[in-house]
């Protein structure tokens, strides 16, 4: 199972869960990541090239799948308009061992927050807007796998 999605409706994260386990493995490891909300903000918009970012996301996949012994991955990202609180991307992994599991679910986000092609634009309160830039931590992060 390699499953990469890029969408904007939101996603079932129980169905997502219960997928992977259904794979048989002993360990599977998921992170899922909502908007942040304060200061303000009163949506994230994501914008993206589909065909770039559904070919980036899946090498990225295959990359974790040639990287551990993984049964199965599943990625869904998020586009479009989304308020504070909204579901936003779910990265999940099951391998037979915890270890690989949690790795790749970990270097899985860690190269979607750093390298994904989407482009992040905030709007704030009284109509300001501003284009989220990359994050220093999060470029130290991906180095750490090698990204």
């Amino acid at each position: 199972m390699n499953r990469v999605v890029i969408q904007v409706q939101d996603f079932d994260v129980a169905g997502e869960l219960a997928a992977l386990e259904a794979l048989g493995g002993g360990g599977v490891a998921s992170f899922t990541g909502v908007v942040r909300g304060g200061d303000g903000l009163l949506a994230l918009e994501l914008e993206h090239y589909p065909a770039m970012t559904q070919a980036q996301v899946a090498r990225i996949a295959e990359d974790a799948m040639a990287r551990w012994p993984l049964l199965g991955v599943s990625v869904i990202h998020r586009v479009g308009r989304l308020e504070p609180g909204a579901r936003i991307v779910f990265v999940g992994t099951a391998s037979r061992h915890r270890t690989a599991a949690l790795e790749s679910c970990a270097f899985l986000i860690d190269w979607l927050k750093s390298h994904a092609p989407f482009w992040k634009k905030e709007h704030f309160e009284g109509g300001a807007t501003e284009w989220v830039e990359a994050r220093a931590e999060d470029e130290a992060k991906a180095k750490e796998w090698g990204g």
